[in-house]
């Protein structure tokens, strides 16, 4: 569990998605690479960690990754999702899903169209915490207490914020 600054616990620890990840590699006697971990949203495809696994892949550091769920490896949309997964077929590495058996690119048959909704559905969650965002944003602004800045957790009222997509999870290859 991390704590945030108002002292209260986040339960988006890595660790909690790391060590299934590591037992899910096992059972498939896959060797793990390297751990690509990026403590911020998936809807920012320039996290650190996020690129870095780029490039190891366009250096054939690795054959495969494994992603807890996809809308841990990106959260950008559709056209975004599919570029990076089209980017790391064209390093001929592929992704799976531990949470999502049906996300294999090493199944030839796997379909672009399920791709393509699900990071939609990914996409659209991350409108959805935009705009609670802003609504709660609005609503303080409209009773005078707000002073600009990231909202703590809890707000006025103490509302539980979410903080779906704000720790990315962790990406092995």
């Amino acid at each position: 569990m991390e704590e945030t600054d108002d002292g209260s616990k986040r339960y988006q620890e890595p660790e909690n998605q790391l060590v299934p990840l590591r037992q899910f590699a096992k059972a498939f006697d896959y060797e793990i690479a390297a751990e690509y971990v990026d403590r911020a949203s998936g809807g920012d495809g320039n996290r650190p960690q996020f690129k870095q696994m780029f490039k190891d892949a366009f250096q054939m550091k690795f054959q495969g990754v494994i992603v807890w769920r996809i809308d841990r490896f990106s959260r950008e949309g559709i056209s975004s999702t599919l570029a990076y997964i089209e980017r790391l077929k064209s390093s001929r590495v592929w992704l799976k899903s531990m949470s999502e058996s049906w996300l294999d690119t090493k199944d030839a048959n796997m379909s672009e169209l399920i791709l393509s909704i699900l990071a939609w559905a990914a996409s659209e969650e991350r409108r959805k915490i935009s705009e609670r965002t802003k609504a709660g944003i609005k609503r303080l602004k409209a009773i005078g207490q707000w002073k600009g800045g990231r909202p703590k957790k809890g707000g006025v009222g103490n509302e539980p914020r979410n903080d779906a997509g704000q720790t990315n999870a962790p990406l092995i290859g």
